[in-house]
């Protein structure tokens, strides 16, 4: 065991719907999970940064005080990130020496974004930086964006960030007003199943920032449809677009671009409707909006690995799962069901054995787990972290 000066625990977290629009200025909906990365350190004497990892084995090393270096395409560039964009507002003098750790399999369950939460805590931590929350959701939304060069929205951060044990995390991405809801009385015990494919996946290497302009182009060819103003298109987004415009001229579209706004406002309405679901206690209309939301993210965001389809599927075939959907941005990873209680093993149990009857490739690497709703990214008590 080593001591360090602190310890930081950032979770992981999934989204039942509200899914691929948070980059649209979309509503979601999210949970922080108590699963997650932890991070222990102490502050360096100088600007160095010496960082140890429990899952990768190489170490890095760089000074927090230099200018920020092209990506070296291995995990330490999300502490390189974490540094371009705190630089971009605050002179650091302290580096950080430590270790981090994820406590599951990264795929699905924005591994990557808990992490660069926890780096922007530790590196404002060491430099004597006091940051408001949504200050640390947007600096680790711009590493994240400007260095590691995944065009995403908030949603990620926003759950890490300011998820609660007790509540659902709804948001506006577009005001960036949230509130959390807390769980009434009357809705079922859950879980939080997490169905691991197997197959991992990188969305720097998959259709993400793909799908991300096409919503882009069809907010941009609506605007322009109907004589609207137009806006460079990095500045376009289908919140930009009243529903009534997206009906009138989508049969004037590409299909391809109809479907991805098709699956905003669509995905609009069930949020809201999850979100009266919730309040008021209906657990069976929560879970098949889940079911509806991951539907639709096969047909019109056309996301989903076979492997990941075929999870889906089992899951709406299996009693004492209430609803679920692909966990991140679906093109391999995850998926995550809300799941009774009691029905736990043996929902583990059967889709364990019908998945890789159909995938037995797998068998080394399906991981089935169950985890409960967490609180967000904060600093914990226990500063002792395992050996290297």
């Amino acid at each position: 065991m080593n001591t360090y000066q602190y310890h930081i625990f950032s979770p992981y977290r999934v989204c039942p719907m509200g899914a691929h629009v948070d980059h649209q200025h979309g509503l979601v909906t999210g949970f922080a999970i108590d699963k997650g990365v932890d991070l222990w350190f102490t502050p360096s004497v100088d600007g160095t940064v010496r960082m140890k990892s429990l899952n990768y084995d190489e170490e890095i090393v760089f000074d927090v005080t230099a200018p920020t270096q092209v990506r070296a395409h291995n995990w330490g560039d999300y502490a390189r990130g974490v540094k371009y964009a705190l630089r971009k507002r605050f002179a650091l003098s302290r580096g950080i020496e430590g270790v981090i750790k994820g406590s599951l399999p990264v795929g699905g369950l924005s591994s990557s974004a808990a992490v660069l939460v926890a780096y922007v805590m530790a590196f404002a931590k060491a430099n004597g930086i006091t940051l408001a929350q949504m200050e640390v959701i947007k600096i680790a939304s711009e590493a994240e964006r400007e260095y590691i060069g995944l065009n995403n929205g908030i949603l990620d951060q926003a759950c890490i960030v300011l998820g609660k044990e007790d509540g659902l995390l709804f948001m506006d991405t577009d005001t960036e007003g949230f509130r959390i809801i807390r769980r009434p009385a009357s809705l079922p015990d859950f879980r939080i199943g997490i169905f691991f494919s197997g197959l991992t996946r990188s969305l720097m290497s998959s259709d993400y920032n793909l799908r991300v302009n096409e919503c882009r182009v069809a907010a941009w060819n609506m605007l322009a449809y109907s004589g609207q103003p137009l806006k460079n298109l990095d500045r376009t987004f289908l919140r930009d677009v009243p529903r009534k415009v997206f009906e009138a001229s989508r049969d004037r579209m590409p299909e391809r671009f109809a479907r991805r706004a098709e699956h905003f406002y669509s995905e609009y309405r069930r949020v809201r409707q999850g979100v009266t679901a919730w309040e008021t206690g209906n657990m069976a209309l929560f879970g098949r909006l889940c079911f509806e939301s991951c539907a639709s993210s096969i047909q019109n965001y056309e996301c989903g690995s076979p492997e990941l389809i075929a999870i889906y599927q089992l899951m709406r075939e299996t009693d004492g799962i209430y609803g679920g959907r692909f966990s991140g941005a679906g093109f391999k990873g995850a998926c995550i069901a809300l799941v009774a209680p009691e029905a736990c093993e043996q929902v583990r149990q059967s889709i364990t054995e019908k998945y890789l009857t159909k995938f037995p490739e797998y068998e080394r690497t399906f991981e089935v787990c169950f985890c409960r709703p967490g609180d967000g990214a904060r600093f914990v008590a226990d500063n002792q972290s395992p050996q290297p």
